[in-house]
């Protein structure tokens, strides 16, 4: 689809997202996610899309760890994907809210069994004395939990971020690049070019 034609940011980001599936090597659903502390400190770090819709974009994490504390006392974020194969970028800001119980509780048991239990073991942004004491705590929730059942833990959920403003960017020769922005506008989309 090209810029010029692109009426949903959905759909354009569907297509963009099915593309970087074909291209990308690793992880195509690699985001930068952006949160700020309440003063204003921002922090940066990767995480994966595990979905989108005209809901929003999804990620799942531990919700006591630095990210789930900004989070909850700023309820904002941005996210970056970048594709170098495709030499394209999408830029999505916007509020973030909690997906449900049972989105929630239905993406925890896809998870492999050892990395449900390493949502119990992490203590997510904490001081780790040693790796050990993780790998002990792995060994210990897994007797606490034998066999395939392990039941999500509170601390652990997933956030949607509700987009208001996203961008596709895609490198053109000479650093003439092309971007198109959709703001929100009520429930349809207003769309305006911004110089490279």
């Amino acid at each position: 689809m090209d810029l010029d034609d692109a009426q949903d940011p959905y759909a354009l980001f569907a297509e963009w997202m099915a593309d970087a599936a074909r291209s990308e090597p690793n992880d195509p659903n690699a985001m930068c996610l952006a949160t700020a502390s309440p003063d204003g400190a921002p922090s940066a770090r990767m995480v994966l899309l595990k979905e989108a819709d005209p809901r929003g974009f999804v990620f799942y994490s531990h919700l006591d760890g630095r990210k789930g504390g900004e989070i909850a006392a700023n309820p904002r974020a941005a996210l970056c994907f970048h594709w170098k194969t495709l030499a394209r970028q999408v830029r999505v800001e916007g509020r973030t809210e909690p997906v449900s119980v049972e989105e929630a509780d239905g993406y925890f048991a896809s998870r492999a069994r050892t990395s449900r239990l390493g949502a119990w073991a992490s203590r997510q942004s904490r001081r780790l004395a040693a790796r050990a004491d993780l790998e002990a705590g792995v060994a210990e929730f897994d007797s606490r939990f034998p066999g395939e059942a392990v039941p999500r833990p509170e601390h652990w959920s997933g956030t949607r971020v509700v987009p208001a403003r996203i961008e596709f960017w895609r490198d053109m020769p000479f650093r003439l690049h092309d971007r198109l922005v959709f703001e929100r506008d009520g429930d349809a989309w207003r769309t305006h070019r911004l110089y490279p």
